[in-house]
């Protein structure tokens, strides 16, 4: 994955190199494919991958997003074995993005646990841009 050389590096107190950053205006989007950004195809059932039908509100606004700065990789619950599949599947229907990473677990309920921010947002039917509302979430206790 290349995320076009803007990552900046990051010490610490000591000067010891930490993980780097983007800058705060680049979002790094993690996104699943099937059910998301197409129709969900089980991976029991890969013949019919080449042929998923795309949410054409969601190729437009991912495709918005890479062509406003923002790093898009895609995240999914497909195999090593689907990756050429998958990868030729993205580029024929013209979705731009940086990477893609296949194995996710599979299943739903995700807890991502991290030492940088993660927002995470559920795809409900359609792709449009984002608004800000307070929700409730789960935190560590302090």
């Amino acid at each position: 994955m290349k995320e076009n050389g803007i990552l900046k590096p990051l010490f610490d107190a000591n000067g010891e190199a930490l993980s780097p950053l983007l800058p705060k205006e680049v979002k790094n989007y993690l996104i699943d494919i099937d059910g998301t950004i197409c129709d969900d195809i089980p991976n029991e059932e890969p013949e019919r991958m080449v042929t998923a039908k795309v949410y054409p509100d969601a190729l437009a606004v991912i495709n918005t997003w890479f062509d406003e700065g923002h790093i898009i990789t895609f995240f999914t619950s497909r195999t090593q074995e689907h990756f050429v599949i998958t990868t030729e599947w993205l580029n024929k229907n013209g979705f731009k993005y940086h990477g893609l990473l296949v194995g996710k677990p599979r299943g739903g309920n995700y807890h991502w646990i991290d030492n940088h921010i993660v927002k995470a947002t559920r795809f409900k039917g359609k792709f449009t841009n984002f608004v800000k509302q307070h929700k409730e979430i789960e935190v560590f206790e302090r």
